[in-house]
């Protein structure tokens, strides 16, 4: 009986080893998930054929690259009002204009409407210490009435990762 015992835990922890083979502790940064693990690139690839980075919770994140030297950023404005626009009206479109006032190179990650209504596009590459830069967001209202309120949230190698830009407008009913 004790050997049984023994034996089938031996091959409990043998198991478990082989288990943890597949898996990496994220030691470097902490981890964002709450086992602190995240699945071995190998695992990945011999579950499904090929890398998916969706898998992977350091990838999905949309908190800035932390070895990216940090700056600084102004706009020349934090909030429009396109006023009375249609219900289904397209081409409401405002550019937010920006500087890097920083001393390193601008990398915006990404942009992010609080909709799908709310569309921003922002520029790919660095932006150069001293130089211009423009988002450009197209607000498609839909069905929507009434006063409407959406961001737009930016992620970026900014002192304060995330920067909010706020639009507004009075969708107007279309009757018929």
């Amino acid at each position: 009986m004790k050997q049984n015992i023994i034996i089938a835990l031996l091959v409990l922890v043998l198991g478990m080893l082989s288990v943890n083979a597949y898996f990496l502790y994220d030691s470097k940064e902490g981890s964002s998930t709450s086992s602190g693990l995240i699945p071995h690139p190998d695992y990945k690839n011999k579950q499904l054929g090929q890398n998916n980075d969706a898998l992977n919770p350091n990838k999905a994140q949309s908190a800035p690259k932390k070895n990216v030297p940090k700056t600084t950023v102004l706009f020349d404005n934090m909030q429009y009002d396109f006023g009375k626009v249609m219900q289904n009206s397209t081409n409401n479109i405002h550019i937010f204009k920006f500087q890097n006032t920083g001393e390193n190179p601008l990398i915006i990650e990404n942009a992010k409407g609080s909709c799908g209504c709310t569309v921003p596009e922002y520029p790919k590459e660095p932006i150069i210490p001293g130089s211009w830069g423009e988002i450009k967001v197209d607000y498609k209202p839909g069905k929507q009435e009434g006063l409407q309120n959406k961001t737009v949230t930016i992620t970026a190698n900014t002192e304060n990762p995330t920067t909010v830009l706020r639009i507004s407008a009075q969708v107007e009913k279309v009757e018929g």
